[in-house]
């Protein structure tokens, strides 16, 4: 089994934020203000663990695949020797950084690897997102004359482990509330494009995703919204979690949960975005503002990508 496993990707020093900024604009650099901008607010918050979690989730879905595969589907007729090697790979590469998805692919192809599984690090598809990751993956295997097929997972929002995962996480948070039953919670994901929402789709499942976790723990108060929307002219789903604050504050809400659905795995939009801005106009609204921890390289969630990984490998077969 080999499996091209996909992230966004992150850099690593303020002296890579230009190239990588560049990268994410398609080659065009970024303003001096754009620039400033985005290096101030990874300086807010530290750094972002966004390669070193999602290297963790390759690491450890390669680990569960082969605990649960046959090491060797025939019989040795010679030892392994001291290193065995089971019959799962994971390949990590990311969208707009090092070690970058046309790198994996490469890599892939040196290995001889004739079919895998390509996943990517979040639950809903969106054709912003999801099908920019398959085009960067084409377009590589395109240049090498195609030696390998790659099979997609394109969605797992509703998988019944992966709601278990975020239900376990939301419930945590409902036990440091003061009045549970008078507590919004707010379910998160990454704003995209209104053009490129108007199927319905990605929308569509944030919000499948958010009813499933709020029927689980029959939430009496649970709600969308949309954070991260790019710096672009064209317009943006909505409301952006800041504003749906405000909107709740006038409300009466004084207690809100939120949970960053459409984020697996802790970085620079869910430090900055949920844990630095949104806090902040939380405390100016007199809110009490709660984030449930990311799903990350936990062993549930590995468990999820193992499972929908391992189903797609089958259709190969």
């Amino acid at each position: 089994m080999n499996v091209l496993f996909m992230a966004y990707g992150t850099p690593y020093r303020r002296s890579e934020i230009e190239p990588y900024y560049t990268d994410i604009r398609r080659g065009r650099p970024p303003t001096k203000e754009l620039l400033q901008e985005l290096e101030e607010r990874y300086h807010l918050i530290g750094r972002s663990p966004l390669n070193e979690v999602t290297f963790a989730q390759a690491v450890r879905l390669e680990a569960a695949l082969n605990t649960t595969l046959p090491l060797y589907p025939e019989q040795m007729e010679v030892s392994p020797g001291a290193r065995i090697h089971g019959p799962a790979r994971v390949y990590h590469g990311t969208k707009h950084w090092h070690p970058l998805i046309k790198e994996a692919v490469n890599a892939m192809a040196e290995d001889g690897v004739k079919q895998a599984v390509g996943i990517i690090a979040a639950p809903h598809y969106s054709a912003r997102s999801t099908a920019e990751y398959q085009e960067k993956v084409q377009q590589a295997l395109s240049e090498l004359g195609n030696p390998l097929e790659i099979r997609y997972v394109e969605e797992y929002f509703d998988h019944p482990g992966y709601i278990q995962a975020v239900t376990t996480r939301v419930s945590e948070q409902r036990w440091r509330l003061i009045d549970p039953p008078q507590a919004l919670f707010l379910f998160t994901a990454h704003s995209i494009p209104e053009k490129a929402a108007q199927d319905g789709r990605y929308p569509g499942q944030i919000g499948t995703t958010a009813k499933l976790v709020a029927q689980s723990l029959r939430l009496e108060h649970w709600d969308t919204a949309w954070q991260s929307a790019g710096r672009t002219p064209e317009p943006w789903i909505g409301p952006d979690i800041n504003e749906k604050l405000e909107a709740v504050a006038q409300q009466g809400y004084k207690e809100v949960v939120v949970t960053a659905v459409g984020f697996p795995s802790d970085h620079l939009e869910v430090y900055f975005d949920l844990d630095y801005e949104a806090q902040n106009t939380a405390q100016k609204l007199g809110i009490r503002l709660l984030r449930t921890r990311s799903l990350n390289a936990d062993p549930d969630y590995i468990e999820v990508l193992r499972d929908i990984v391992a189903r797609k490998w089958m259709e190969f077969r």
